[in-house]
């Protein structure tokens, strides 16, 4: 995923009509009755602004959920980690929501080919992620933007990672925090063997990537896109989709820039 845009949305946009949208959580459904009783609510293909009551998981899967019609996400923490969300809070909700900074986002689209030669396409927000499906390690070629950079890569898997998804598995798998405003995306081996110093690359956003499975029968792969996987792949493309834009709301004290640059100095 690619932020194009931090602050205003270009034209004025109303926020007053609101949709509320929780999680499976016990404390995210309590919340969400209790919002729909203190403020006016319509349904979600009516609504300015969809307010999301959650973890991350959930952020993601609303922005999915209404990636045909891109509205405006509000989200506040009603999960675990919450970096994609707001601070929870009952009080102005509405001012809030008017004081909110956009964050407008391109997800990346994948293209997967299994051995079967079924195609799988799907987009991810926070990254694509080859995983090796046995005990045997994966072997992958690498190629950006038709050349070969790793003629074999040997490791459990290897991920490309957007901008606001570098904080997710992509940090758990040791790769580097990216600047919102970067522009960049991550590729990052997870437990690579060989090359055994090679830690990853930062790579343009409108940059193509193609991973090649080498022994897919012996060594099988799969591939996920967030929530939607492809198993046994002979190939996988990824590519920024500038199609889909997104848009996620984030109080101004806790914009999505600022949380990825407080996150590189978290001990």
């Amino acid at each position: 995923m690619a932020i194009v845009a931090l602050g205003g949305y270009g034209r004025p946009m109303a926020r007053e009509k609101l949709a509320f949208a929780a999680s499976e959580a016990p404390e995210a459904k309590e919340a969400l009755e209790r919002l729909r009783a203190r403020y006016p609510s319509v349904p979600a293909g009516e609504a300015d602004v969809i307010v999301a009551l959650g973890g991350d998981g959930f952020m993601l899967e609303t922005l999915h959920t209404h990636i045909t019609r891109p509205v405006p996400i509000y989200g506040m923490n009603k999960g675990t980690v919450g970096f994609l969300m707001n601070d929870y809070a009952e009080d102005g909700l509405l001012e809030r929501i008017r004081g909110a900074i956009p964050a407008s986002i391109h997800p990346l689209a994948m293209h997967a080919v299994c051995t079967n030669g079924v195609s799988v396409e799907a987009v991810a927000i926070n990254e694509v992620a080859l995983l090796r499906q046995s005990r045997q390690a994966a072997k992958i070629r690498v190629s950006i933007d038709g050349r070969v950079r790793l003629d074999e890569l040997v490791c459990d898997g290897v991920l490309l990672a957007t901008a606001a998804g570098s904080t997710a598995y992509n940090l758990s798998a040791h790769g580097p925090i990216l600047p919102v405003s970067s522009n960049v995306v991550a590729l990052t081996p997870i437990s690579a063997f060989r090359p055994r110093r090679w830690r990853g690359a930062i790579l343009p956003r409108e940059a193509e990537v193609k991973f090649e499975v080498l022994e897919p029968t012996r060594r099988p792969v799969s591939a996920t896109a967030d929530t939607t996987e492809a198993r046994s792949i002979a190939e996988v493309t990824v590519r920024e989709n500038k199609s889909i834009a997104l848009q996620m709301l984030f109080d101004p004290e806790h914009g999505l820039e600022e949380r990825i640059l407080k996150e590189q100095f978290v001990p």
